[in-house]
């Protein structure tokens, strides 16, 4: 059973969501993504976490005090933390993140290390580690003027031919769409020029402090899809295992495989975060 909460937090009031029971697992959506786009992965896992799951500030159901700003990479990490205190108060905790959602849970550890058990980090786009990052950060600012100019739909086309072919297409659904994912998909359609406006160049631009996630590389995994090796969301994930003296984990899939393969992404996520290797 899925319960819904919100909790105040320093400029924003945020939405989020619990199920299941066990220690408590906190997953992070991608840019412009909320708690419902995790839901695949959420439910399968609910037997053995406390899963949370949350519309980051300014997205969704998540409302900011003021109109939409700038967002920063240690604020959403901070409402990351205040939730796991809000849910499970004092207990070492699980974060998993994706994308955008990776470079938080990266911040996460780097600076609160004693308040989480481990942490999976899935293809953060953290481009500034990159040897080429100059030549990435002009490619984001290009993406966000095209959206400017021309507006969502260039800006779009623009990015995935940037990024190369990393998403694979959603399992297909049977009959008429459950009203969950009606509403899920018309709230993504408004957050998606949110992303662009407001997350993509700030997140892009973050730099990880290494020697604070070396200092913690015993409690972390980072992850990348089979599908997007050899494309640029893979990139900073296997530099940044390199980097750390850590394997890099795969998954099946491409750049959304917690959403296509669900039960084989839970299974990981499972093993690598408890050592479960049922």
């Amino acid at each position: 059973m899925i319960t819904s909460h919100t909790l105040r937090v320093p400029g924003a009031t945020l939405y989020h969501e619990t199920r299941g029971a066990g220690p408590a697992l906190l997953l992070l959506p991608g840019a412009g993504g909320d708690a419902a786009v995790l839901d695949p992965v959420a439910d399968a896992l609910a037997a053995d976490f406390t899963v949370v799951t949350h519309d980051p500030r300014g997205y969704s159901r998540s409302a900011l005090d003021g109109p939409p700003a700038e967002q920063w990479v240690p604020v959403h990490a901070d409402d990351a933390l205040r939730l796991l205190d809000a849910v499970s108060p004092g207990e070492p905790a699980y974060v998993a993140g994706v994308s955008s959602g990776a470079i938080v849970a990266l911040d996460l550890l780097s600076r609160h290390p004693g308040r989480l058990a481990r942490v999976l980090a899935y293809e953060p786009p953290s481009w500034s580690v990159l040897p080429d990052a100059a030549e990435q950060a002009a490619f984001f600012q290009e993406v966000y003027e095209t959206f400017q100019a021309r507006g969502l739909e260039a800006a779009g086309a623009r990015f995935l031919a940037g990024v190369g072919p990393v998403m694979l297409p959603a399992p297909p659904h049977q009959g008429e769409l459950p009203s969950r994912i009606r509403e899920m998909r018309q709230r993504l359609l408004a957050n998606a020029p949110l992303a662009i406006q407001y997350e993509h160049r700030s997140f892009a631009a973050y730099e990880p402090d290494l020697a604070a996630l070396a200092a913690a590389r015993d409690r972390l995994t980072l992850a990348a899809g089979t599908a997007t090796r050899g494309h640029l969301p893979y990139r900073p994930a296997a530099l940044l295992a390199e980097r750390l003296g850590i394997p890099l984990a795969h998954f099946p899939g491409a750049h959304n495989a917690w959403s296509t393969h669900p039960a084989e992404a839970a299974d990981l996520l499972r093993t690598h975060l408890l050592g479960d290797t049922r």
